[in-house]
């Protein structure tokens, strides 16, 4: 089974970097590689979660954060009782850190080919949509199609 569901990327810039991902047998979000990865860079880590700016955000988006867990799961229920917990501390530090007033949190969960996700590695979007007029609105798919 691959890493990746490459049908899902957005931008054909995506879409190369998950085929090389893909070919080398590297999965991004697992902790060591994403530390060193080229275009993500951790900006929180704890024990249990580490957060990165998306390198793809979606149009529309002021911020686009990924809050990502260290143990490779498909589904945030599979996580460990610490993992879980560990995310809302994660949650708050961003929260505290930008200021926000407003965000939106969205996750799929399971097989990225069923879900529109990319990687076969959990992982929570936080979302701040550009309140700027003409914006266009954030578009989060959960689906294939």
């Amino acid at each position: 089974m691959s890493l990746y569901c490459l049908e899902n990327h957005r931008t054909p810039e995506q879409l190369a970097e998950m085929q090389r991902l893909e070919a080398a047998g590297i999965c991004l979000f697992c902790k060591d590689r994403l530390r060193t990865h080229e275009t993500q860079r951790v900006i929180w880590e704890s024990a249990h979660w580490s957060i990165t700016p998306n390198a793809f955000p979606y149009p529309g988006t002021e911020l686009h954060l990924l809050l990502v867990p260290h143990e490779h799961v498909t589904d945030l229920a599979d996580l460990s009782e610490p993992a879980q917990l560990g995310f809302f501390t994660a949650l708050r530090w961003v929260r505290e850190e930008y200021d926000l007033d407003y965000y939106g949190i969205g996750v799929r969960n399971g097989d990225c080919r069923y879900t529109g996700g990319t990687i076969r590695h959990t992982h929570v979007h936080l979302l701040v949509g550009d309140i700027t007029p003409g914006s266009p609105p954030v578009r989060f798919r959960f689906s294939s199609s």
